[in-house]
């Protein structure tokens, strides 16, 4: 039985550390608050993961850490880069295999389908910030200091993600609410179940060749907007979607008073054109293929459902 240590008690720290505890490994979850999920063999600790003597402290005799870490978006210039730095440090000194979940901000807007040899082009802040990350990790990858890999994942979906779909799409839906937003209701799009996350993140941190490169985690077909809202007004027999796109005069007066209007206004292209992802190098490397759409939708639905 080995230690992982998960850095990150959020939705897809919870579901890697409960993947993991449930293959009998010994699992230690860090967090500012000490969330995790409720397991026999997993251990919350509640701890800045910044602190780099700390999180060596937790990381001794570690086999792997996985960095599902996720600050708040505003503060991603100020606490991303200490906090990285303090898990290579860890990675370092410990041995572990370090596995982070990355993001497709890196990419920036695209044409095509993005793959694992997409190169990086952010056009974003937050893009520009988690390539240097990446970067910086691969370089100690690449001289021999610590073993890396990381895992890309698009936009969540799945209890508990903090994300467009989670919510301003399923709860306002199934609410029969109306659904006004900056993006283009019918452009193709990419989403990852939270589950697939972990499965990609834990096969990537035990299998030598997957180190040193970045993964993509692999999605279903991809849908629009439109064709998400329907299908969950189908789940929950809420009535048909009331869906809208957002005028530029409304888009300016929410980002005026919205901190996150404001922090998506950077990154809107992902939902103004088509963003495809092709995981299928991941499939072919791991066996793993993606939850159907469906079924996480329903899932998303029915937890949106009991929490109303």
């Amino acid at each position: 039985m080995s230690l992982h240590v998960i850095v990150g008690g959020g939705p897809v720290g919870s579901s890697t550390a409960s993947l993991l505890a449930s293959r009998g490994e010994q699992v230690r979850v860090i967090s500012r608050d000490g969330a995790g999920p409720d397991h026999p063999r997993v251990e919350r600790i509640a701890a800045d993961a910044a602190k780099p003597m700390r999180l060596r402290e937790l990381t001794e005799q570690a086999t792997a850490i996985y960095n599902c870490a996720s600050p708040d978006v505003h503060r991603w210039a100020a606490e991303w880069p200490p906090l990285m730095g303090s898990l290579m440090h860890a990675a370092e000194r410990s041995g572990a295999v370090l596995a982070s979940v990355g993001s497709l901000y890196t990419y920036g807007p695209m044409d095509g389908e993005i793959t694992e040899e997409t190169p990086m082009r952010p056009t974003s802040v937050k893009g520009s910030i988690r390539a240097r990350l990446w970067h910086d990790a691969l370089e100690a990858h690449r001289a021999g200091r610590i073993r890396t890999t990381e895992v890309r994942a698009s936009d969540y979906v799945g209890p508990g993600a903090n994300s467009l779909l989670n919510r301003e799409v399923v709860p306002k839906v199934v609410a029969g609410e109306p659904v006004v937003l900056p993006v283009d209701l019918d452009a193709p799009h990419s989403w990852t179940y939270i589950g697939d996350t972990a499965r990609v993140l834990v096969a990537a941190a035990s299998e030598e060749r997957a180190w040193g490169r970045p993964w993509l985690v692999p999605t279903p077909p991809p849908a629009s907007l439109r064709d998400v809202a329907n299908r969950v007004a189908a789940f929950t027999g809420a009535p048909a979607p009331k869906l809208a796109s957002m005028s530029r005069l409304k888009r300016w007066f929410t980002e005026l008073f919205n901190r996150q209007a404001r922090e998506f206004r950077e990154v809107a292209y992902q939902f103004q054109r088509p963003f495809v992802v092709d995981a299928s190098a991941t499939t072919k490397t791991f066996g793993i293929q993606p939850t159907p759409l469906d079924d996480a939708l329903r899932e998303t639905a029915e937890a949106t459902t009991r929490t109303r």
